[in-house]
C-alpha cells in the first residue's frame, strides 16, 4: 500500500480527532497538469500520530451505499478517497463527471477529480472527508440529508438547470468545447467564428423580435388565426368587470392567463363560474411583472389533453403529453401526507436529470381541491386518483409522457408550418387535443400558445415513455460534429512578442482575409492590432475565443499559467515547445489526432505530424522560428 503518512508534514486542516487531512484545494476550469478536463485538485495525507481503521472497514461501509465501489480493491486510502469523491460528485444525478486521477508526492498524495461547478466540488470533497472520519469514529453520518444539500447547491448553479446541463453533457459527448461567460450570463458552445452563445434553448442567432413576439400571447393568437390554424375564441381584458362580461359572452368554462408570462404562471384553465373567474383573474394579475400593463386573456377553455410539440430549426422533433400533478389515495393518508410521500420519490428529485419536479402546494392547488370538495387534510379512498391542478405545469409537479411516435402527419406539418415563420432555434407549441394521433383538421384541437424558450427535459427524460435526444438535435443545428465547433489553435510554451507578430504576419500572408487572435505573457493581438492585456491570463484567451470573427488562435501557455490557471480550451492543432518543462509537456498530451507537434531541446528538433516523426539539429545561427513557421501550413 502507498505510504500516505508524512513524518514531517504538520497538521493543516485536520481537526483534533481526524485521521485524514485535506489541503491545497485548487480548481481548474479546463485542462491542467493532472487531468485533461476541468477539475478540482487537492492534497491528501494521513495525520501523524493517528491511525485510521483498516482500509477494508471503510470499503465495507462505503459499499453499503455504493455496492459497486465495495466490490473493488484499492491500492491506498488515497485511491479509495479519490474514487469515492468522484462517485459522490455525480450527486446521484448521473452527472457526467467520471474522471479522476492521483499523483504520489513525497509527503502527500495529490488527488484530482473532474469538476463542473467549483463550489459544489469543494463541498463534495469535504462531504467525503466527513464521511470517512465518521466511519473512523463509528459515528452516525446523515448521508442523504447532506447529499440533498449538495444536489441543491449544484441545482442552483449556472450549470444546474435541466436544459443547460443536458446541453453541456451532450456537448461534452460530441467534443464541443463549452464555457460560461460570467459577465454576459451566457453559455458559449464552440470557439471563435464557429461559436454560438445562449441561455438554455435561446441563442444569439435567434431573432429577438420573434422571441418577444411569442410573449405577446394576444398578437400570436391573431397571427395563428391568419394562418388558418385553430385557436380558442376570446379577447383581452383590462379589468375584472370586463373579464366577467366576456366570460358570459363566450360561455363557461374559460381559461384565464396574463398576456405576458411563462411556465404557466398565473394561468387557470377550466374556470366554471364567476366566483372562480374572480380568483383566476387575481392570480393572472399577480403574475404580471410590475413594469408591464394589466392585460389579461379570457378565452374559451377547450376540453382535452395538454400536449407540447417541439420544433428545432423549423423541424418537428418531439411531442409530450403533460398531465397535472396528482396523488393516489391509500385510504389512510391525507392529501398533504400523500404529497410529502410523493415528493420523496427519487424521480421527483427536482434535479437536472430527474423526470419530475416536486409537487408545489399553493393557492391554485387548494382552489382545485376545493372545487372537488376536498382539502389538503382530506383522506381519499384507496386507488382513487386526485388531480391537484387544472393546468399541467411540469415545474409544479406535473407528469410528462412521450407522445412523439403517435403524432399524425397533419399535426407535424402544422407544427413545422408555424415554426417556419420564426427565426428561432427552438419553438414549443402548446395544444389541447383529444389525442395527437388524429389530424387537427378533424379533431377537437386548439393551439393555446407558442414558446420561444421551451424546456427540453420533458422530452429528454419523460416520466413515462421513450427519451428523445433533443440536445443533439439542437447542437447539430450549429455543428455537424465536434470538429465543426472549433477553429485551428497553435499553442506555444514560450513565445516573445516579436515572434508572435512574425507568426501572425506569416499566417496573414497566406490568408489575408483571416482574423487571427494571439496572446502571450506580454501582449494580446487581433491581427497586428494590440489589445488590452488583462492580469487574469485565461480571460484574455476567452475574450479572443469569444470573438465571432476569429479564424485562428495563437496562445502561449508557460508552466506558471498551466499550474495556476490551467488551459482554457481542450486540445491544440499545433504545439510548439522550446526546451519544455515536465509541466509544459502536458500541452502535447492534449493535441488532436493529426496535429503537428514541434519540440526543441537545445539544438535538437523533433517534428511529429500525421503519425510521422522527423528529428534533426538546427544549423548554426538557424532560428527556431524558421522551423515552426514552415509547419503551420500543415494545420491551415
Amino acid at each position: 500500500m502507498i505510504q500516505e503518512k508524512s513524518t514531517s508534514l504538520a497538521r493543516i486542516n485536520a481537526r483534533k480527532t481526524d485521521v485524514f487531512d485535506i489541503f491545497n484545494l485548487r480548481h481548474y476550469i479546463g485542462s491542467n497538469p493532472y487531468l485533461d478536463k476541468g477539475a478540482l485538485v487537492f492534497d491528501f495525507s494521513l495525520v501523524e500520530n493517528r491511525e485510521p481503521l483498516p482500509i477494508e472497514d471503510y470499503i465495507s461501509q462505503i459499499g453499503d451505499r455504493y455496492p459497486h465501489l465495495g466490490e473493488q480493491t484499492y491500492e491506498s486510502y488515497a485511491h479509495l478517497f479519490a474514487r469515492v469523491a468522484s462517485e459522490v460528485g455525480k450527486l446521484d444525478m448521473g452527472l457526467h463527471l467520471n474522471h479522476w486521477d492521483i499523483k504520489v508526492c513525497p509527503k502527500f498524495v495529490r488527488i484530482c477529480i473532474q469538476s463542473l461547478h467549483e463550489r459544489t466540488s469543494r463541498e463534495v470533497v469535504y462531504f467525503v472527508w466527513d464521511w470517512f472520519e465518521a466511519i473512523t469514529q463509528d459515528e452516525r453520518f446523515l448521508f442523504d440529508e447532506r447529499l440533498v444539500k449538495l444536489q441543491s447547491r449544484f441545482r442552483q448553479s449556472v450549470y444546474g438547470g435541466p436544459t443547460v446541463y443536458a446541453l453541456l453533457r451532450t456537448a461534452s459527448q460530441k467534443g464541443i468545447p463549452t464555457f460560461y461567460l460570467w459577465e454576459e450570463g451566457l453559455m458559449q458552445y464552440g470557439l471563435g467564428k464557429n461559436h454560438v452563445r445562449g441561455v438554455a434553448t435561446t441563442f444569439d442567432c435567434d431573432s429577438h423580435i420573434d422571441s418577444d413576439f411569442t410573449t405577446r400571447k394576444d398578437d400570436c393568437k391573431a397571427f395563428l388565426q391568419t394562418l388558418g390554424f385553430p385557436v380558442p375564441g376570446g379577447d383581452i381584458v383590462l379589468f375584472e368587470k370586463e373579464a366577467l362580461a366576456l366570460a358570459r359572452e363566450i360561455g363557461y368554462p374559460v381559461a384565464v392567463k396574463p398576456v405576458v408570462g411563462h411556465k404557466g404562471i398565473g394561468v387557470t384553465a377550466g374556470v366554471q363560474d364567476a366566483k372562480e373567474l374572480k380568483s383566476a383573474y387575481d392570480r393572472a394579475l399577480a403574475a404580471i411583472p410590475e413594469d408591464q400593463p394589466t392585460r389579461i386573456i379570457v378565452e374559451k377553455s377547450i376540453s382535452g389533453t395538454d400536449f407540447r410539440l417541439l420544433c428545432v430549426n423549423g423541424r418537428f422533433v418531439a411531442a409530450t403529453e403533460r398531465r397535472p400533478a396528482s396523488v393516489v389515495g391509500d385510504g389512510y393518508l391525507t392529501i398533504a401526507e400523500l404529497i410529502r410521500q410523493e415528493n420523496r420519490k427519487p424521480e421527483r428529485l427536482d434535479s437536472p436529470t430527474s423526470p419530475m419536479s416536486k409537487i408545489q402546494v399553493d393557492e391554485a392547488m387548494e382552489l382545485c381541491l376545493e372545487e372537488q370538495d376536498l382539502s389538503l387534510n382530506s383522506v381519499i379512498k384507496k386507488d382513487r386518483t386526485v388531480f391537484l391542478r387544472k393546468v399541467a405545469n411540469l415545474s409544479a409537479g406535473g407528469m410528462s409522457i412521450d407522445a412523439t411516435s403517435t403524432v399524425h402527419h397533419d399535426n407535424i406539418i402544422l407544427a413545422q408550418d408555424i415554426a417556419q415563420h420564426f427565426r428561432l432555434t427552438c419553438l414549443g407549441i402548446d395544444v389541447i387535443a383529444k389525442n395527437l394521433s388524429e389530424s387537427w383538421k378533424s379533431n377537437n384541437f386548439a393551439i393555446i400558445e407558442i414558446n420561444a424558450a421551451p424546456g427540453i427535459l420533458m422530452h429528454l427524460n419523460p416520466a413515462v415513455g421513450e427519451s428523445v435526444d433533443v440536445p443533439s438535435h439542437i447542437l447539430e443545428t450549429f455543428f455537424e460534429s465536434g470538429t465543426d465547433s472549433r477553429i485551428p489553435i497553435m499553442t506555444f510554451n514560450k513565445i516573445s512578442v516579436e515572434e508572435l507578430q512574425e507568426t501572425i504576419d506569416h499566417i496573414l500572408l497566406q490568408h489575408p482575409d483571416w482574423v487571427v487572435g494571439a496572446v502571450c505573457h506580454d501582449a494580446v493581438f487581433v491581427n497586428r492590432s494590440k489589445k488590452v492585456l488583462r492580469r487574469d491570463y485565461n480571460s484574455n484567451v476567452q475574450s479572443l475565443l469569444r470573438n465571432p470573427k476569429l479564424d485562428l488562435l495563437i496562445a502561449e501557455y508557460p508552466e506558471d499559467v498551466i499550474e495556476e490557471e490551467g488551459i482554457l480550451y481542450p486540445g491544440s492543432n499545433m504545439v510548439v515547445l522550446n526546451n519544455p518543462t515536465e509541466t509544459e509537456m502536458v500541452l502535447v498530451r492534449d493535441v488532436f489526432d493529426g496535429s503537428t507537434v514541434v519540440i526543441k531541446k537545445e539544438n535538437d528538433v523533433s517534428i511529429r505530424r500525421k503519425g510521422l516523426i522527423e528529428d534533426y539539429s538546427l544549423g548554426e545561427d538557424e532560428p527556431f522560428t524558421r522551423v515552426y513557421l514552415k509547419e503551420i501550413g500543415t494545420i491551415l
